[in-house]
């Protein structure tokens, strides 16, 4: 009975943790090409043209929660060796989601790009310490916006 409800709930998690994903990596999809206009850099030092823009800090955060077939799927490679495909997934999601709130703040204030950013990664919760429960990404950055003078 046991190695049944195991299986029933390996399936339901494996089935609806796809269609989850899946959903929001259409909607992370759609949401990039509408902020692609917002250009985000790594960079710790502006160009030239951007240094008469006033500044501000801007960030995102997102905390995903891993389902149960990622769980599992991590535990068996725990045990064999090798990448976590299960993990780097949710991991990638969580990073662009965290990306794409940072751009929606600037966008807001109105700014045209995005520097000098960095990326926060935290373990939140695990599951009764079998393995990872949630994520939370954190981006921030510098964003800037034209200052009346330089218009």
């Amino acid at each position: 009975m046991e190695l049944i409800v195991f299986l029933v709930l390996l399936g339901l998690g494996y089935v609806f943790g796809r269609l989850s994903e899946s959903r929001h990596y259409r909607a992370i999809i759609q949401r990039e090409q509408e902020l692609r206009v917002i250009s985000v850099v790594p960079v710790k030092i502006p160009p030239p043209e951007y240094l008469r823009h006033e500044s501000t800090l801007v960030c995102g955060s997102v905390v995903i929660s891993v389902d149960y077939f990622k769980t599992v799927a991590a535990s068996l490679r725990n045990i064999f060796g090798g990448r976590v495909g299960a993990y780097e997934s949710l991991l990638d999601r969580a990073r662009r989601e965290a990306v794409l709130r940072m751009q929606d703040e600037a966008r807001q204030l109105g700014a045209e790009t995005i520097y000098n950013v960095k990326y926060e990664t935290s373990r939140i919760g695990e599951n009764a310490g079998k393995g990872l429960g949630s994520v939370e990404v954190l981006a921030y950055g510098t964003a800037l916006i034209a200052s009346t003078a330089s218009k």
